[in-house]
């Protein structure tokens, strides 16, 4: 699903929001959340599951196309955990 596609069905779940307001609560939740990762701080939906930051450490690395070495420098990359709730659900969906 893309984000135009989770405004067009909050717009069609809920008649009283007209697009623009859909498109604005989905921005707004989606910024709040990359600035709270961007901050270091966890994100936890209860049922849904959780954002968090893994480190990766500094390390050396190949160039694919010159097979020369490369430095990657170390760095931050979002990670997102399913809770149970997800977890048990799209099992039940997938085996229908």
């Amino acid at each position: 699903m893309t984000k135009s596609e989770l405004i067009a069905r909050l717009a069609e779940r809920y008649p009283q929001l007209i697009s623009k307001d859909a498109e604005l609560a989905v921005k707004t939740i989606l910024d709040a959340m990359a600035t709270s990762l961007a901050r270091g701080q966890r994100i936890e939906i209860r049922g849904f599951g959780s954002f968090d930051l893994n480190y990766r450490p500094p390390r050396v690395g190949r160039n694919p196309k010159s097979g020369s070495r490369v430095t990657v420098p170390e760095k931050f990359v979002p990670h997102f955990k399913a809770g149970k709730e997800l977890r048990e659900r799209v099992d039940l969906e997938t085996e229908s």
